[in-house]
């Protein structure tokens, strides 16, 4: 028995949910078949107008993939969430979504109406859908997270997507180091070409986190993410623990 597990839950492809994580909790995210996508978007429960920025992440952090020691950051310079465990090797953040054309055109049109639960669903659509629930709409879009995908670059800089980057198990755990409202869909990936829409499902594990202490992985992976923490600490002054 796991002490520091406080729920569990499974999640099926083609889906979309929403969650608030807590300063303090983790989130580990499971692959249970292998080849899954979870698009996903970060904003500040005590100011949704803070979200994530995908390329103060990337730019901070010298890298185009983000794995275990990374840090996902806000547009304020604060910090979301570190990576604090990945097993597979390789997340992409530059991509974005599907849209209800692009899947369309993919896949062929499968409406509610038609086919109830066997439906295509589509990131874009996804995202606003749980965004409403909390007033947000499409002017509060930003460029999202796909766990578990991986995007390679030729020559000629056209990207490629990298089928069945994780494995079933594989599993990726975000540490939240801020009270943060989590969207996320289990739709493709925008540039997945498998002959039949995908549905690969995730299981999830809300954990108690231990504090966060001065030699943690991800708070030394780079200098940046010092000062990431440091703003944190500045956000949180006066703030119980």
């Amino acid at each position: 028995m796991n002490d520091n597990l406080l729920y569990e839950d499974r999640i099926a492809g083609g889906c979309h949910w929403s969650l608030r994580m807590r300063r303090g909790t983790s989130l580990r995210l499971i692959d249970e078949e292998g080849g899954a996508n979870i698009g996903m978007l970060f904003y500040n429960l005590d100011n949704l107008l803070e979200r994530y920025n995908a390329p103060d992440t990337l730019k901070c952090q010298h890298t185009f993939k983000l794995t275990k020691g990374n840090c996902l950051y806000s547009d304020m310079g604060r910090i979301f969430c570190s990576i604090v465990e990945d097993t597979a090797g390789w997340h992409e953040t530059v991509c974005g979504n599907l849209n209800r054309a692009m899947v369309n055109k993919k896949w062929g049109e499968h409406s509610y109406q038609d086919y109830r639960n066997g439906w295509y669903q589509n990131g874009h659509d996804s995202f606003l859908v749980e965004l409403a629930k909390y007033g947000l709409g499409i002017e509060d879009m930003a460029a999202n997270l796909n766990l578990f995908s991986k995007v390679e670059v030729d020559k000629e800089g056209s990207l490629r997507y990298v089928q069945n980057n994780s494995n079933a198990g594989d599993y990726v755990e975000l540490r939240f180091e801020m009270d943060t409202l989590v969207a996320l869909h289990t739709c493709p990936h925008p540039l997945n070409d498998a002959k039949d829409y995908p549905r690969k499902p995730f299981h999830y594990q809300i954990r108690k986190a231990p504090p966060v202490a001065d030699d943690d992985f991800c708070k030394n992976f780079r200098p940046e993410n010092r000062r990431g923490f440091k703003n944190n600490d500045i956000y949180h002054l006066g703030m119980e623990s």
